[in-house]
């Protein structure tokens, strides 16, 4: 195999751990976020967010879909479809998953946080609505990356 080759299926696998990972998010948590009063879910985000926030696995994964397929770009020796499927794939974590992160998901972590659950604000529903939106602007961006990324490396393959 290849660099590039190889490079894509480091953009494979940790698109698609993170992937599983927004999906659960997305799909199971927040579900489960929904149905709780504004001082359970202040609660649970105080045990949930700081490990979250600073997970290695997390910074890691967010750094490796960024370096990847960087390395993929410059190891492909033209610019066919693997080349713009990579390119699209990294336009999407990059702006869809570190710049919605870092910033608008951390501050509005920042505004949960601060939350005092035996007093909380009017505007909490609302803030909880930004939270679940932007989480699924993230899984989205995230799962069309995998696709992207999965897509450019069947057709490097097959060539």
């Amino acid at each position: 195999m290849e660099l590039e080759e190889w490079g894509l299926v480091v953009c494979v696998v940790l698109a698609g751990l993170f992937s599983g990972l927004l999906a659960m998010l997305t799909l199971i948590l927040q579900p489960m976020m929904a149905r709780m009063s504004g001082p359970e879910l202040a609660r649970f985000l105080r045990a949930f967010l700081p490990p979250a926030r600073t997970s290695p696995f997390n910074q890691i994964e967010v750094l490796g879909l960024m370096i990847a397929p960087v390395i993929v770009l410059f190891a492909l020796d033209e610019t066919g479809a693997p080349f713009w499927l990579t390119a699209i794939g990294l336009a999407l974590t990059t702006g869809g998953l570190f710049l919605v992160s870092r910033r608008l998901s951390e501050p509005n972590y920042d505004v949960m946080l601060a939350w005092d659950p035996d007093s909380m604000p009017a505007d909490w529903e609302a803030t909880r609505r930004r939270y679940f939106t932007l989480n699924w602007i993230r899984a989205t961006a995230t799962w069309t990356a995998f696709g992207l990324f999965l897509a450019a490396l069947v057709d490097l393959l097959r060539s």
